[in-house]
């Protein structure tokens, strides 16, 4: 895989530090985790999704001997990915400068919620209150209330931009050596959000949810509930997708307002709705496989993984009861290796000890002394 040759040390953290470290891994990247001694790597029920592809050292970060242990990892790796509030890794002798020393070449990753600067760099937050901040939180939901996305589009969307600028770092470090990737959510989501912002800006939307044609504002790009409860997504945007939407329905365009109409969109969302309530999803998804109508059957989680696309193409992998996607992007010339399980805290300790050159005798002794576990 193209990181087959990149060691990357990650600091066990929350959102999407982890996130960003099991990309990495699943680009080939040996990926060293290091966790906290006694305790779950990340407080989190998701860290079994975000934990496959690494392999984890459990140290006392607050033990100075730890601290040899880690910046000697520093100096054998070539990214380090951290996500603490701006100062943290500064105070534990582990931020930029330190590591800068124990290896010039280092890119060093840093993850944050705000910011390392500004008013809120500081306080708490979470995926809900960057995303509020940039904008895109107000644009997502209902007309009465703004609804999270999960959290896909802060903490996964700041997740890639960390990645992104990590790999530009490695692209360029043969040129400028090491250097410091500072990734924010709140700017990742800003960024995220420039098509709307210029659509605002020229007069083509509206600052209201429920109003435009991305938001579920159209009655062509939106979802529709079926007769048996379950739902459609459709996403016919273009005139000739739109026709074809419209030739399965069995719906005439004569007899219904323009498209691009808004004053019609009420109406028209009334009579395709009306429509779709006539028959279940499965049967609306026969009419529509295969068909350039851009209509689909909105899957649960547990229905997503046997899709027959899915399962073909082998999007998900697991054992029954627990598939999990699989890495992406993939490359055609060659084979992505399973990612596994995700290491209990400490599983590699011993390992990772033993491949920096520390023998037995030391190795207990950072054991029994509490640095390491």
């Amino acid at each position: 895989m193209p990181l087959r040759d990149v060691t990357v040390v990650e600091f066990a953290g929350l959102g999407p530090v982890p996130f960003a470290g099991m990309v990495l891994a699943g680009l080939g990247a040996n990926v060293i985790r290091v966790d906290r001694p006694g305790g779950p790597a990340i407080p989190d029920p998701m860290v079994g999704a975000v934990g496959r592809g690494k392999r984890s050292i459990a140290l006392n970060l607050k033990h100075p001997a730890a601290i040899d242990v880690a910046l000697q990892i520093v100096g054998r790796s070539d990214v380090l990915l951290e996500g603490f509030r701006p100062g943290v890794m500064e105070r534990l002798g582990l931020g930029p400068g330190e590591c800068s020393v124990a290896n010039p070449d280092l890119v060093y990753g840093r993850m944050t919620g705000w910011g390392q600067d500004g008013p809120y760099s500081t306080m708490a937050g979470h995926d809900i209150n960057y995303i509020s901040l940039a904008g895109a939180l107000h644009s997502i939901g209902g007309p009465d209330r703004p609804i999270p996305p999960l959290n896909l589009v802060g903490d996964g969307g700041g997740a890639m931009f960390l990645v992104a600028g990590v790999l530009a770092a490695l692209h360029d470090r043969g040129r400028s050596g090491g250097t410091v990737v500072n990734s924010a959510i709140l700017d990742g989501t800003a960024s995220l959000m420039s098509p709307f912002y210029e659509l605002l800006a020229i007069g083509r939307w509206e600052d209201r949810r429920g109003e435009n044609l991305l938001d579920g504002g159209a009655p062509f790009y939106t979802t529709y509930t079926t007769s048996d409860g379950g739902s459609m997504a459709v996403g016919a945007l273009e005139p000739h997708f739109y026709a074809a939407l419209l030739s399965g329905l069995e719906l005439d365009a004569a007899n219904l307002p323009s498209q691009y109409d808004q004053a019609g969109w009420p109406e028209l969302r009334e009579i395709i709705g009306a429509r779709f309530a006539t028959r279940t999803r499965k049967e609306w998804t026969v009419v529509f496989d295969g068909t350039d109508a851009c209509a689909t059957p909105v899957l649960a989680l547990s229905e997503a993984p046997e899709h027959p696309h899915n399962f073909e193409r082998q999007v998900f992998d697991g054992p029954a009861g627990h598939p999990l996607p699989n890495p992406s992007p993939r490359f055609d010339d060659r084979h992505a290796v399973p990612l596994g399980d995700n290491p209990e805290p400490g599983a590699d300790t011993a390992a990772i000890l033993t491949e920096l050159g520390r023998g037995p005798d030391e190795i207990m002794m950072l054991q029994e002394s509490g640095a390491a576990s």
